[in-house]
């Protein structure tokens, strides 16, 4: 369904909920809820107010609460589970992936997870244990231990009927993972082969031995990295030793790719990339406000600088009205190349053996800019107020400002980087405030040393 039209559907949807919940209807809504899928029962949760939500929440059916909660983003699936007894809870993870368990799991507060756990049978809290064991955002929470293994010296013939003993295979199988008796990971017979060659093969001899497999401390962007490199749709998970632990599947990387761009487009603009669109007042005024702070901070290094210019907006307060442009532009500038190089680095474009190169491609276009915007602004400004001395002013500091742009664009990200500091979170504020304070310090500090 085009993107369009399913947004569509889902306001309609949403709309015909609504209306049902308003009028009372409450059966029928329950009757909706059940003939919809889990993904777009989770859409209407996301898409409703507090309250709405609530309603819906209590009418969709205990049988498929848990691959609803799959679906929701960490702050809403929160809201939900806030509001629901430990045994519910408990229930509804029975029948979740461990991968999808270990989320579900890592975002309850503490005295909320030990109530859950002690909850749950024994197979379960067992089941829950070896999820949170691997660490967050790695391979091994990705995870999944449904796999399907063979020996490499048994025959097709074996290996189909072995599968039609088995009735199903788990979601998204393209593989089947050859192992020895250690249970080490020697290689994968595809279904592609298994089906269109002769039974009585080995499957030695037609395994892929150069399968690549993943270590399962990986941490999930590269293994997402890998996935769209190689166009996998599934891959084996291994422990140091080669014992195969598990796989990912690519319905678990899409998640990992969507929530690595929303984290980068949020973090922009100091948000959790989890945001609750419909979070309390309260709740999402608390987050913003930390980022306006330092915000306004920044904000105050950059007009504490234009105080020592106070004299010279006084004998040239026309300077003032000239005096925004400037940083303006550099803030442009830099944000281009910020972004352009957090997307490198995400990428994994940027390392250590290209960055002089990125460092100094970024410097010459900043020269380029300069160059070119110095000589357009100096151009207005000397025709506007037929002085040519102050057209020259305001393009030697839109020259260096666009230099000092494209050197802080290029530069901060990767710095922030070894520093083990998110780039697309602080990068932005570091790169404002040098922008601010060369701007204003070049335009006004040249201006007092030739006008005044």
């Amino acid at each position: 369904m085009p993107e369009a039209l399913e947004q569509d559907y889902t306001l309609q949807q949403l709309q015909q909920v609504t209306q049902a919940l308003n009028s009372g209807q409450f059966v029928q809504v329950r009757r909706t809820l059940a003939e919809t899928a889990p993904c777009d029962t989770a859409l209407l949760l996301e898409s409703s107010p507090h309250k709405v939500r609530r309603q819906l929440w209590q009418l969709v059916d205990p049988d498929i609460q848990g691959d609803v909660l799959e679906e929701l983003s960490e702050d809403v699936r929160l809201s939900i589970i806030v509001q629901m007894e430990p045994e519910l809870i408990a229930a509804a993870t029975e029948d979740m992936d461990d991968d999808d368990l270990g989320e579900v799991l890592r975002s309850l507060p503490d005295t909320v997870y030990q109530d859950v756990v002690g909850a749950m049978d024994a197979q379960d809290r067992e089941r829950a244990t070896q999820a949170l064991s691997y660490q967050e955002r790695s391979a091994g929470a990705l995870m999944n231990t449904d796999t399907v293994t063979i020996r490499p010296d048994v025959t097709l013939d074996v290996v189909l009927r072995y599968l039609r003993l088995r009735g199903t295979l788990p979601d998204g199988t393209d593989d089947l993972y050859v192992v020895d008796k250690d249970n080490c990971f020697i290689g994968a017979l595809s279904l592609n082969s298994l089906l269109t060659n002769p039974p009585d093969k080995l499957v030695h001899e037609l395994m892929d031995t150069d399968k690549e497999s993943i270590p399962i401390t990986m941490d999930e962007t590269e293994v997402a990295q890998l996935f769209e490199r190689y166009n996998w749709i599934s891959a084996a998970v291994v422990d140091d030793n080669a014992h195969l632990l598990g796989r990912i599947t690519i319905d678990d990387i899409v998640d990992v790719i969507r929530e690595d761009a929303e984290h980068s487009l949020m973090s922009m603009a100091g948000l959790d990339d989890e945001e609750d669109t419909f979070a309390p007042v309260f709740k999402s005024s608390k987050r913003r406000s930390i980022w306006l702070g330092i915000n306004l901070l920044t904000a105050l290094l950059a007009a504490f600088v234009a105080s020592f210019f106070e004299n010279t907006l006084d004998i040239l307060p026309f300077l003032a009205v000239l005096n925004g442009i400037v940083p303006s532009m550099g803030g442009v500038a830099g944000s281009q190349t910020l972004t352009l190089v957090i997307r490198g680095i995400a990428l994994g474009h940027i390392n250590q053996t290209n960055q002089r190169f990125i460092l100094g491609k970024e410097l010459a276009i900043g020269a380029l800019n300069g160059v070119l915007w110095s000589i357009l602004i100096a151009g207005v400004v000397a025709l506007w107020q037929w002085d040519f001395v102050l057209g020259a002013v305001i393009a030697f500091a839109m020259f260096m400002n666009l230099l000092a742009a494209g050197i802080a664009g290029a530069s901060i990200p990767i710095v922030l980087k070894r520093m083990k500091i998110d780039p697309a979170l602080a990068g932005s504020v570091v790169l404002t405030t040098v922008t601010d304070i060369v701007g204003i310090f070049a335009f006004l500090g040249t201006a007092t040393w030739f006008l005044i």
